[in-house]
């Protein structure tokens, strides 16, 4: 997928320090005849404060004209998958709660917003995907847990 020239920079201000994702691959869902065709699109991110935790986010995206242009506003469907990749270190103190990653699914006023919480009983890292709206947000979510453990690796 290419992104529009208006979608990287609203994407640029969203982001203001939090992880940048990497486009791994789409996969179509719907043909369309004219424009671009519906997709899921994998994204990998690390998470900036966490080294050695890595998410995938799955998310729905729109064809046609309008995610042609990137005027599409996406669906809240999404799934995110995160794993412990390498030794995990923190950077600095993790609050309960904090935005690791967020990026914009339309044009104006539509994120998939995804937060950090520290679960320290469980010594458990909690990933929440969420769909946000400036005014009203969607219910859809999904979640990845990354218990903080020793690395056994190479």
């Amino acid at each position: 997928m290419k992104p529009t020239l208006a979608c990287c920079l609203l994407s640029a201000l969203t982001w203001s320090g939090a992880a940048l994702a990497e486009e791994i691959g789409c996969v179509t869902t719907a043909w369309k005849l004219i424009g671009a065709n519906h997709k899921v699109c994998v994204q990998a991110y690390d998470d900036p404060k966490v080294e050695g935790v890595a998410c995938h986010i799955s998310q729905a995206r729109t064809g046609g004209l309008a995610g042609t242009f990137g005027v599409a506003e996406d669906p809240s469907q999404f799934s995110i998958a995160c794993r412990q990749i390498g030794p995990i270190k923190i950077k600095g103190k993790l609050p309960e709660e904090e935005t690791a990653f967020s990026e914009d699914t339309s044009l104006f006023f539509k994120e998939t917003r995804v937060t950090r919480l520290f679960d320290a009983k469980r010594n458990t890292l909690v990933y929440v995907a969420i769909s946000r709206k400036l005014i009203d947000g969607a219910p859809a979510n999904s979640i990845s847990t990354v218990p903080i453990m020793p690395w056994i690796g190479q």
